[in-house]
């Protein structure tokens, strides 16, 4: 996990790790999307998807905290269990980092799964970011538009952000099967810590789309560009 030295606008926060994943999962071929959760959960909890930021049934789920992504998984999770459609030893899940990023990279060592550069062919990012959020032109772009990488996953680079169930440490963890979603790690001035965020958004220039690039995000905030991708994993 993580990015080489060499990479271009690195983070300090990506250095190298060597992790071995020993279990299987499966991951989303797309972003939750809006159908998707009014089907699950009803009315958005929050602020609403909007023509501004992307609205219809194929856009990704936005305006949406870790907290409700959670709320999200457990309760298909019980559906599933319930209709014998899925083992009990198995449940929906957001993913660990690690499982992101393997996920993401689908086998690439390079910056994106798609190489050493990213055009907007590619992915939904900003080709000029704005100072402020509140300028920004732009906004998700329906699910499956882009190419997906060479296993099938669609916006893994860029459209929203997506939330991994780690809390958020100033390195990345290794080892075998690292699982940081009940250990805390940094902690914000107000003594809140932050959970880890993955993929960059429509937003973000191509940076912050790399396979290795990580993020803080409060898991009781939202955004109109952080959503969400479900994972299946095992107990």
């Amino acid at each position: 996990m993580g990015s080489p030295s060499t990479e271009p606008e690195r983070r300090s926060t990506e250095e190298q790790v060597s992790v071995r994943l020993t279990r299987g999962f499966f991951a989303g071929t797309f972003e939750v999307t809006q159908a998707q959760w009014r089907r699950v959960m009803g009315p958005f909890p929050g602020q609403q998807p909007s023509e501004r930021f992307g609205l219809g049934d194929d856009m990704p789920a936005y305006w949406i905290t870790f907290e409700a992504a959670e709320q999200f998984t457990a309760e298909i999770t019980r559906r599933a269990h319930e209709s014998g459609s899925l083992p009990r030893t198995w449940r929906f899940s957001l993913p660990t980092e690690a499982q992101w990023e393997y996920a993401c990279r689908a086998g690439t060592t390079s910056a994106w799964a798609f190489g050493d550069a990213l055009d907007s062919e590619r992915a939904n990012f900003s080709t000029r970011p704005p100072v402020r959020a509140a300028d920004a032109v732009g906004g998700a772009t329906r699910v499956g538009r882009y190419s997906a990488n060479a296993w099938g996953l669609h916006d893994m680079h860029g459209n929203v952000w997506e939330w991994c169930r780690d809390w958020f440490h100033g390195t990345l963890p290794g080892g075998t099967d690292p699982d940081l979603s009940n250990v805390l790690g940094m902690q914000n001035r107000d003594g809140s810590y932050p959970r880890v965020r993955r993929g960059g958004a429509w937003i973000e220039s191509a940076a912050f789309c790399r396979s290795a690039c990580r993020l803080p995000y409060e898991p009781h905030r939202d955004s109109d560009h952080i959503g969400f991708r479900v994972f299946v994993v095992q107990d």
